[in-house]
């Protein structure tokens, strides 16, 4: 999986993606051959509750020729060079006039910053520091950024994987930034490799629902369309982002705190001793700002490595290749499988027997021969699921006294079920 993962990364590594436009496209259509998504466009101008869809926004070329004739900020070395949604400039002007318009980082000197102005029609350049330290002041500058910001439509994608039920588990990532590795590739890789583990189980109980959008106004819009199904169906989700670091699992619970997605994933941290640590939600993050805002309150999480923000890379230039691994993000693949199968079991399972232990011995459940010092661990997970399959606790909860992983009962619900003594 690891190889075939950094295959994809450096397809989509070069590519120049913004919340609309042909490098979104793109690079959904790429990913389309991991995962069978629908594509949608939302048109320019489309409200979308309090939002409007902006123009589309293209970009083919980016740089200045400084004074003594050098080109710098040259979008085709590196596409965060451009202050993300640019109007076209092409104009001579003087560096007071140009410096206005670049953006670097004082406290990082060798970082390209990662810089947007989606919202508001302007055009800037992003260097590092210690090169705009270094430009002269006098002469004349020629700034170009060849772009276009047309009556277009924002591109979404989605799949479902349908199941016996119609309750649903999302996994939602978002498909936005330029070049940029842990908090723009990781997410879409592990959430389209995720989906190939999900679709390979056999007799799955929830249906799937795997998003793949722009962050934030994708989100938005995603719910204008789809957000009275998910508000009835969503049994519990979560935002994949961050997931391809070398650090430790971070799990962001979602508002609520309690719900069935926080239980399952803390559940398997816990259950499986992962180093890791567990967040409260807070509205500085992604998506799941949207699903877990007042009118939809969805039950969404984030399992994350580490989170945006908290690490020195984030938005810019050195989160790279060489920040991130592809056996942590193979890793956290694994990680987000186990939650899956963990949602799989996890129901109210009943004692069909529930007066008294059941006769284990005449099903042939229990050891011939009796009063021995040590039972052995099948015959106390028997024992165990039975005294708790009361309709009153989930699978969840019955592991968790024990310290196992619910998947650890899985062989163990199987025999109980096929003897008759017990049903969902």
């Amino acid at each position: 999986m690891e190889q075939e993962i950094e295959k994809y990364f450096d397809r989509l590594w070069p590519i120049c993606r913004s919340i609309t436009g042909n490098g979104l496209r793109d690079s959904l259509n790429i990913l389309r051959e991991l995962v069978p998504l629908e594509l949608h466009e939302v048109p320019s101008g489309t409200p979308v509750f309090d939002w409007h869809i902006p123009r589309e926004w293209n970009i083919k070329d980016a740089y200045i020729i400084t004074p003594d004739g050098r080109k710098i900020a040259d979008f085709k070395s590196n596409n965060l060079h451009v202050l993300n949604y640019s109007i076209p400039v092409n104009k001579e002007l003087s560096f007071e006039e140009l410096s206005p318009h670049l953006f670097s980082l004082p406290d990082m000197p060798d970082a390209i910053p990662y810089l947007t102005s989606y919202y508001k029609e302007t055009w800037g350049f992003c260097i590092r520091d210690k090169e705009k330290k270094a430009l002269p002041t006098k002469g004349t500058y020629k700034a170009v950024i060849e772009s276009s910001l047309t009556d277009g439509s924002l591109t979404y994608g989605d799949f479902l994987l349908e199941g016996d039920t119609e309750e649903e588990i999302l996994f939602s990532t978002y498909l936005c930034h330029p070049s940029m590795a842990n908090n723009e590739l990781s997410g879409p890789l592990v959430t389209a490799y995720l989906y190939r583990e999900v679709a390979a189980l056999r007799n799955r109980r929830y249906t799937y629902r795997f998003v793949f959008v722009p962050e934030t106004i994708g989100a938005i819009a995603y719910l204008s369309r789809n957000g009275s199904r998910m508000k009835e169906k969503t049994a519990a989700g979560y935002v994949v982002t961050c997931v391809g670091d070398h650090g430790e699992f971070t799990y962001k619970r979602s508002k609520a705190g309690n719900t069935l997605a926080d239980r399952a994933a803390e559940h398997v941290l816990r259950s499986h001793k992962v180093k890791s640590r567990v967040i409260d939600f807070a509205i500085g993050g992604s998506d799941e700002r949207q699903y877990c805002s007042p009118g939809f309150n969805l039950p969404v999480g984030s399992l994350m490595r580490t989170p945006y923000q908290q690490y020195s890379q984030y938005h810019t230039s050195l989160d790279d290749k060489s920040f991130i691994s592809f056996a942590a993000m193979a890793e956290s693949v694994g990680l987000y499988l186990e939650i899956v199968k963990t949602l799989e079991l996890n129901r109210r399972y009943i004692n069909t027997q529930p007066y008294g232990e059941p006769q284990l011995g005449k099903r042939g459940l229990y050891a011939d021969l009796g009063g021995q010092r040590k039972r052995s661990d099948a015959l106390t997970r028997r024992l165990h699921l039975l005294c708790f399959a009361d309709g009153a606790h989930d699978l969840i909860s019955i592991a968790e006294k024990m310290g196992l992983p619910a998947t650890d009962f899985e062989s163990t619900i199987a025999e109980l079920t096929k003897a008759g003594l017990l049903k969902a």
